[in-house]
């Protein structure tokens, strides 16, 4: 039996003040360390995309906490847009830390989520001890996401027939033998096109990540995952936010979705970044029941 497999696993729950009452966020924690790190999903995607991360960090003494920020997974999904921005998922995670009781967490994420850990790193630095950025989505990755998100948008908010009939053919569907990324995408599409819209509306036309001048004031220890051949990640954002940040590392994947498809060097890799920057943080106190 691996490492990883010995890790414990536990569901729990948060509640935030929303703009129409509380609302409920739910988080996956892994492992029983005293050094704390969170991970954050693509916009839209579940927070299980993280749960092979997690498990492997948590297996090495780390304390990790997986969220479903707002809209996304099994938390809330409100059908406001107004309740949606980077700025929003980056409180939400702060909210987190003080629900766990942790002082301070490496904070990393994937896509958006790399540019919610930056969010983090801006509204409360006190809190983070590390970024982990893996394909953030700044200045040469707005046209690509933009063509991606807007038919997205358009369709939820203008047909969403086709969505609900999309929701509808691929909910049936049996998950327990198909591949991580065939449930991933079953997960992913399991939303209302009203929930949807409010979702991409929101963070689009939000503040989607800190600006270059930001960036360049942080001093938090960076780790930048730089993605090969993915347009809607181009390598140019992780080059860009690694050379701004003083003492940002830059780690290329010698493939496309290396960290996905044969993770092992990739994961050596985070696992030295996170423990080295979690050092200070072994103070932090233990999950609180929820």
């Amino acid at each position: 039996m691996g490492r990883a497999a010995l890790a414990s696993e536990q569901i729990g729950q948060i509640f935030v003040e929303g703009r129409r009452g509380r609302d409920r966020l739910e988080f996956t924690a892994y492992g029983s360390g005293e050094a704390w790190v969170v991970l954050l999903p693509p916009l839209l995607v579940p927070r299980r995309v993280h749960d092979r991360t997690a498990r492997m960090l948590a297996s090495n003494g780390l304390h990790v906490l997986v969220l479903d920020p707002l809209g996304h997974g099994r938390s809330d999904r409100p059908a406001d847009p107004l309740s949606y921005s980077v700025t929003a998922f980056a409180q939400q995670v702060v909210a987190l830390l003080d629900h766990v009781g942790a002082a301070r967490a490496v904070v990393g994420g994937s896509s958006v989520g790399a540019n919610v850990a930056l969010e983090v790193a801006m509204i409360a630095p006190e809190r983070v001890t590390g970024l982990l950025l893996d394909g953030p989505v700044l200045e040469n990755a707005l046209g690509a996401q933009l063509a991606l998100l807007t038919p997205v948008l358009a369709t939820a908010r203008f047909a969403p027939f086709a969505l609900t009939a999309l929701r509808l053919v691929t909910r049936p569907l049996p998950r327990q033998l198909a591949p991580e990324w065939v449930r991933l995408s079953l997960e992913t599409l399991d939303a209302r096109p009203g929930q949807v819209a409010a979702v991409v509306r929101g963070v689009l036309f939000g503040r989607f990540a800190p600006s270059s001048a930001e960036r360049a004031a942080l001093t938090v220890p960076t780790l930048v995952l730089a993605r090969t051949a993915d347009p809607f990640h181009p390598a140019g954002d992780a080059e860009l936010v690694a050379g701004e940040i003083p003492g940002a590392v830059l780690e290329r994947a010698g493939a496309p979705l290396e960290w996905r498809r044969r993770p092992e060097r990739l994961d050596l890799v985070v696992t030295r970044f996170v423990r080295e920057c979690a050092r200070p943080a072994r103070r932090g106190r233990r999950t609180r029941s929820s």
